[in-house]
């Protein structure tokens, strides 16, 4: 208990599946936690079960806007952010690459790649300032090995670009005191992999 008394952190997707047990985890262990997803409904009632701890924001992550008012509203409650948990994602349409859409997988990879990219970009500032840091990127198995007998190239080739883009985050801020880590989980039973 208490291992991350003192840390702030943004976990977004956080209203269920891993990013609920994420915010969970994290609370339990003396973190103040900024909650953020699209569903606001499931996000705010997690975050007043948490209590003090916790608060939500609701947060689209592919919006640039969205994560300045993200970052400065968390500052503005709980002091500087020192931890991020780059979680949301979706897993888009299972089509075959011939038959994925232009728009489908732009879609894929604004929520999956770029909101993780604008995520890192936001809170780096605040790290610097702080004096360190750490962020966690979800990516997925997908992320290292092709999807076999499930084809989605949006998904495949938005996960593969999490885990080089933390990497280059975590070369360019290492000598800063922040971390940079992916986690590639495989098949977990989560609300968006039942409902795909």
């Amino acid at each position: 208990m208490g291992r991350l008394s003192g840390k702030v952190a943004i976990i977004t997707g956080a209203s269920q599946g891993m990013g609920e047990a994420h915010a969970k985890a994290f609370v339990a262990e003396g973190a103040s936690v900024i909650l953020t997803d699209v569903n606001a409904v499931a996000g705010e009632a997690l975050a007043e079960a948490l209590g003090s701890q916790a608060m939500f924001v609701k947060h689209d992550v592919a919006s640039e806007a969205d994560w300045a008012e993200v970052v400065a509203a968390g500052e503005a409650r709980f002091g500087r952010v020192t931890v991020l948990v780059n979680n949301a994602g979706i897993i888009g349409t299972i089509a075959k690459t011939a038959d994925l859409s232009a728009a489908d997988f732009a879609h894929v990879c604004a929520v999956n790649q770029t909101g993780v990219f604008l995520g890192m970009r936001a809170v780096l500032p605040s790290m610097v300032a702080s004096g360190g840091g750490s962020i966690v990127n979800i990516s997925s198995t997908s992320g290292m090995i092709a999807n076999v007998g499930t084809p989605n190239l949006a998904y495949a080739g938005s996960k593969f670009a999490v885990r080089g883009m933390t990497k280059q985050v975590a070369v360019e801020y290492g000598d800063q005191n922040i971390r940079a880590n992916s986690v590639h989980p495989g098949y977990v039973k989560t609300p968006m992999m039942v409902a795909a």
